[in-house]
């Protein structure tokens, strides 16, 4: 186990891409502290199972980000994962969730970076992953906070990486397309009734309309890919933003 002796942080991990994430962490021999809300019997037992602590921190919340990285002690990986999304025209986008989507997917980001760094750096070794999303490289219409967001988080990265560059620390991106999630499966039935498809246009007509494969990205196969870049092998990969699309990007 190739991080036995390591501790990491990965925010909005009680569920999704952040759970599989911290599970492939743990599962190397990680020390865990997850994020995020949910049920506490859920979390108590995602505990449990995979040996990792729990900090429920409002990650809008300046403040609940300090005390949680301040109670996490120093880390050698940094997960930025936690995100939110709103859909609607530009002209009618709410004030107020224009403000929350920048706060979670873009302005936490900064503070559990800054915050993070210090230990890494007297360390010489660290890793910080990103999420951040195929619209951290391309748009889609009524995304505006999103894309405005997850662009800003590749630009964050690349700025964080040239900084660390001579330091051990390296700073990369994670961008998925559909990742295959109970958030996800769940909006099929609505889609399904709303446009009057079947569930199978459903899934290759809208969902997977833009990915070439045809198939939804697995949380599993996110965690692997932030796994294998806190190898010791991989510390000359930094400000990259990896692609897991199935080929979403490439056209």
């Amino acid at each position: 186990m190739f991080l036995e002796g390591k501790r990491a942080l990965v925010t909005g991990s009680t569920s999704g891409i952040g759970l599989a994430i911290a599970k492939a962490l743990a599962a190397e021999g990680a020390s865990v502290v997850i994020n995020g809300f949910g049920d506490a019997d859920e979390i108590a037992g995602i505990c449990a199972e995979i040996g990792a602590t729990h900090s429920g921190a409002n990650l809008m919340d300046v403040g609940e980000i300090e005390t949680m990285m301040a109670e996490a002690g120093p880390l050698d990986i940094l997960v930025n994962n936690a995100g939110m999304q709103h859909v609607c025209p530009v002209e009618e986008f709410p004030v107020e969730k224009w403000h929350q989507v920048i706060a979670l997917n873009l302005t936490a980001v900064f503070h559990t970076t800054r915050l993070a760094v210090p230990a890494m750096r007297e360390k010489g070794w660290g890793r910080i992953i990103n999420t951040a999303s195929a619209h951290s490289k391309t748009a889609s219409p009524f995304k505006s906070a999103y894309n405005a967001s997850k662009h800003g988080v590749d630009g964050f990265t690349k700025t964080v990486a040239l900084e660390l560059a001579e330091t051990g620390v390296t700073a990369n991106c994670i961008s998925p397309g559909y990742v295959w999630t109970p958030l996800i499966e769940g909006q099929i039935p609505d889609t399904m009734k709303a446009r009057g498809l079947t569930e199978e246009q459903v899934i290759n007509d809208v969902l997977l309309a833009k990915q070439p494969t045809k198939k939804f990205v697995q949380v599993e196969e996110v965690g692997a890919l932030a796994t294998f870049l806190c190898r010791t092998e991989m510390g000359n990969v930094t400000g990259a933003n990896w692609s897991i699309d199935g080929g979403w990007t490439a056209e």
